[in-house]
């Protein structure tokens, strides 16, 4: 599983990001945060918004890829909107005693995108309400 998702990251970059001495310029932006927090297992269901924050500067003009795993799985959402150039918030509603599976960027859907136009990495946010 470890090689796929090391394979699958590779694939998305681009020959001028692996060429030379990589930089964070150069390098795909990355989830470096989410509320809540991927495996948590006692998120309240009250919870009105999920909120991920990137690695670097966004692109902020409707580029977005909140992408389902499966129907049962994905909350009841809203419209998304950038906080700031790095962070995005997700309107949702949700149920108690549920699984929630959200990809942000996933396959063809990579519209998460930083100012350059490099795409993130996809990311699994997974949770549990109580």
């Amino acid at each position: 599983m470890r090689a796929l998702v090391v394979l699958s990251i590779l694939s998305m970059l681009s020959a001028p990001a692996l060429a030379g001495s990589p930089s964070v310029k150069t390098m795909p932006p990355v989830v470096v945060k989410t509320v809540p927090v991927s495996g948590a297992t006692a998120v309240d269901s009250k919870l009105k918004e999920i909120k991920v924050t990137f690695s670097k500067d966004m692109q902020t003009k409707k580029m977005w890829s909140f992408v389902q795993a499966s129907k049962e799985t994905f909350p009841k959402t809203g419209a998304p909107k950038y906080k700031d150039s790095r962070t995005i918030v997700l309107p949702v509603t949700l149920q108690p005693k549920k699984t929630y599976v959200i990809w942000i960027n996933q396959g063809k859907h990579n519209s998460f995108r930083d100012a350059s136009g490099n795409p993130a990495v996809p990311y699994l946010l997974v949770f549990e309400t109580r």
